[in-house]
Protein backbone atom coordinates (compact mmCIF):
# COMPACT_ATOMS: atom_id res chain seq x y z
CA UNK A 1 0.00 0.00 0.00
CA UNK A 2 2.91 2.34 0.69
CA UNK A 3 4.00 2.19 -2.96
CA UNK A 4 0.49 3.16 -4.04
CA UNK A 5 0.62 6.25 -1.82
CA UNK A 6 3.97 7.31 -3.26
CA UNK A 7 2.72 6.71 -6.81
CA UNK A 8 -0.43 8.71 -6.11
CA UNK A 9 1.73 11.58 -4.87
CA UNK A 10 3.63 11.44 -8.16
CA UNK A 11 0.33 11.60 -10.03
CA UNK A 12 -0.75 14.65 -8.00
CA UNK A 13 2.56 16.31 -8.86
CA UNK A 14 2.09 15.67 -12.58
CA UNK A 15 -1.43 17.11 -12.37
CA UNK A 16 -0.02 20.28 -10.73
CA UNK A 17 -2.09 19.63 -7.60
CA UNK A 18 0.92 19.34 -5.30
CA UNK A 19 3.62 21.74 -4.16
CA UNK A 20 6.68 20.82 -2.16
CA UNK A 21 9.20 22.39 0.13
CA UNK A 22 8.99 24.02 3.52
CA UNK A 23 8.73 27.66 2.41
CA UNK A 24 6.50 27.01 -0.60
CA UNK A 25 4.03 24.96 1.45
CA UNK A 26 3.99 27.62 4.15
CA UNK A 27 3.27 30.32 1.56
CA UNK A 28 0.40 28.27 0.06
CA UNK A 29 -0.97 27.61 3.55
CA UNK A 30 -1.23 31.35 4.10
CA UNK A 31 -3.20 31.79 0.86
CA UNK A 32 -5.79 29.21 1.90
CA UNK A 33 -5.35 27.00 -1.18
CA UNK A 34 -4.06 23.93 0.69
CA UNK A 35 -6.39 20.99 1.41
CA UNK A 36 -3.85 18.60 2.97
CA UNK A 37 -0.30 18.80 4.32
CA UNK A 38 1.95 15.73 4.35
CA UNK A 39 5.04 15.89 6.54
CA UNK A 40 7.77 13.24 6.36
CA UNK A 41 8.03 11.08 9.46
CA UNK A 42 11.76 11.74 9.61
CA UNK A 43 11.35 15.54 9.40
CA UNK A 44 12.72 17.59 12.27
CA UNK A 45 10.59 18.09 15.35
CA UNK A 46 10.51 21.82 14.65
CA UNK A 47 9.12 21.26 11.15
CA UNK A 48 6.49 18.83 12.45
CA UNK A 49 5.41 21.23 15.18
CA UNK A 50 5.37 24.27 12.89
CA UNK A 51 3.10 22.62 10.30
CA UNK A 52 0.96 20.85 12.89
CA UNK A 53 0.27 24.18 14.62
CA UNK A 54 -0.36 26.00 11.32
CA UNK A 55 -2.78 23.31 10.13
CA UNK A 56 -4.60 23.24 13.45
CA UNK A 57 -4.98 27.04 13.36
CA UNK A 58 -6.31 27.00 9.77
CA UNK A 59 -8.36 23.80 10.20
CA UNK A 60 -6.43 21.94 7.48
CA UNK A 61 -5.79 18.20 7.52
CA UNK A 62 -2.25 16.99 8.17
CA UNK A 63 -0.70 13.54 7.90
CA UNK A 64 2.77 12.26 8.75
CA UNK A 65 4.02 9.76 6.18
CA UNK A 66 7.15 8.39 4.57
CA UNK A 67 10.70 9.61 4.49
CA UNK A 68 12.11 12.84 3.11
CA UNK A 69 14.14 10.96 0.53
CA UNK A 70 11.26 8.85 -0.82
CA UNK A 71 8.79 11.75 -0.86
CA UNK A 72 11.23 13.72 -2.98
CA UNK A 73 12.05 10.79 -5.23
CA UNK A 74 8.45 9.99 -6.12
CA UNK A 75 7.53 13.58 -6.96
CA UNK A 76 10.64 14.02 -9.09
CA UNK A 77 12.46 16.40 -6.76
CA UNK A 78 15.25 16.23 -4.22
CA UNK A 79 14.79 15.58 -0.53
CA UNK A 80 11.48 17.06 0.70
CA UNK A 81 10.08 17.23 4.21
CA UNK A 82 6.72 18.80 3.42
CA UNK A 83 4.15 18.41 0.64
CA UNK A 84 0.94 20.38 0.18
CA UNK A 85 -2.01 18.98 -1.76
CA UNK A 86 -4.05 21.71 -3.44
CA UNK A 87 -6.99 19.68 -4.76
CA UNK A 88 -9.90 18.42 -2.65
CA UNK A 89 -10.29 15.16 -4.58
CA UNK A 90 -6.61 14.27 -4.35
CA UNK A 91 -6.56 15.16 -0.64
CA UNK A 92 -9.59 13.00 0.18
CA UNK A 93 -8.16 9.98 -1.64
CA UNK A 94 -4.73 10.42 -0.04
CA UNK A 95 -6.22 10.67 3.44
CA UNK A 96 -8.18 7.46 2.81
CA UNK A 97 -5.05 5.69 1.61
CA UNK A 98 -2.92 6.94 4.50
CA UNK A 99 -5.53 6.21 7.15
CA UNK A 100 -6.23 2.71 5.80
CA UNK A 101 -2.52 1.91 5.75
CA UNK A 102 -2.47 1.93 9.55
CA UNK A 103 -5.34 -0.58 9.86
CA UNK A 104 -4.21 -4.12 10.57
CA UNK A 105 -5.60 -6.99 8.54
CA UNK A 106 -7.07 -8.78 11.54
CA UNK A 107 -5.34 -12.11 11.00
CA UNK A 108 -2.83 -11.61 13.78
CA UNK A 109 -5.10 -13.42 16.29
CA UNK A 110 -5.62 -16.59 14.27
CA UNK A 111 -4.53 -19.65 16.26
CA UNK A 112 -3.71 -17.49 19.24
CA UNK A 113 -5.56 -17.18 22.48
CA UNK A 114 -7.14 -13.80 22.88
CA UNK A 115 -6.15 -12.20 26.13
CA UNK A 116 -8.52 -9.33 26.69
Amino acid sequence: MTDKVYSFLGLARKANKLVSGDETCERFLNTGKVKLIIVAEDASDNTKKKFNDACKYRNIHIRFFGTKELLGKYIGKGINSVLAILDKGFSIRLMEMLDNENIVCGGEYIDKKKSL
